[in-house]
């Protein structure tokens, strides 16, 4: 059976409260032998970590989710690299910026729109700073604010990698991405019928240049598209994907293990 990470997965939500032990368990069984539980804020990046602690083939990922951007303090760094000492974290994140939940879209203001997108820069430039300083990547959310991540990640891209995770742009974007030496990441997305463009994307991006996920609970790949995503499903995400690359599961499974190794240098 092919082996494949999992390398972005939500396993603190409460969606998984009730069986997390037989989520894990399933997808060892599907041949997934690493999953990255991902904090998005400083209470979920410590329930990574116990996660980590918990089962051995989880990792965990620390950070602060841009959505999430009014409500982090000032200065993350101190706690961040405080979690960031175990030695099961893997990488910093989710971080980034997201121009398309806006306080205007509740009856904010322009004013408060520019506020938060300050905010949300500002967090994303502690990650990167942080990063930098612990020789760490970044695992990258951005939506409807393309330029403005790789603005912001041009000036580390010599220290700092980052995984744009949940990737969905073209091949142009993916393109600028690599040129940073940078990495994107697929889900589920990619066996929607309305994602041919994103399939063009994959079919784009060189093989040793992009990694898997599912960005669990949500979007499940077909045939469980509509249910509660788990961690077991990127064994679907990764035959879809092979077939985008021309390429068998085995010669997937090798590039995108590889790939997640060279990026993630903690993932034992």
């Amino acid at each position: 059976m092919p082996i494949f990470y999992d390398t972005h997965a939500h396993l603190d939500y409460p969606d998984y409260a009730t069986d997390l032990a037989t989520v894990i368990e399933r997808a060892a069984s599907s041949g997934i032998s690493r999953i990255i539980a991902i904090g998005t804020d400083l209470e979920s990046s410590a329930r990574a970590v116990k996660l980590s602690d918990r089962f051995p083939n989880v990792y965990a990922a620390v950070g602060w989710h841009p959505c999430q951007a009014s409500e982090a303090p000032e200065d993350l760094r101190p706690a961040l690299r405080e979690l960031a000492r175990h030695s099961k974290v893997v990488g910093l994140g989710e971080t980034g910026l997201d121009h398309y939940r806006l306080p205007s879209a509740q009856g904010g203001t322009p004013a408060d729109d520019d506020s938060f997108k300050r905010k949300q820069a500002e967090l994303f430039r502690q990650h990167l700073e942080l990063a930098s300083e612990l020789d760490l990547n970044c695992v990258i959310h951005q939506r409807d604010a393309f330029d403005e991540v790789i603005t912001e990640l041009a000036p580390f891209a010599s220290k700092v990698r980052g995984v744009f995770h949940c990737f969905v742009g073209s091949p142009s974007e993916m393109q600028r991405v690599v040129a940073l030496g940078s990495l994107v990441s697929f889900t589920g997305i990619i066996t929607f019928k309305n994602a041919a463009s994103i399939r063009d994307t994959v079919a784009a991006t060189p093989l040793d240049r992009f990694m898997l996920e599912t960005d669990s609970p949500y979007l499940a790949p077909v045939p469980f598209r509509g249910k509660r995503c788990e961690p077991a499903f990127v064994k679907e995400i990764a035959e879809a994907a092979a077939s985008m690359k021309g390429c068998s599961t085995d010669e997937l499974s090798e590039a995108t293990c590889a790939t997640a190794h060279q990026f993630f240098p903690k993932l034992a």
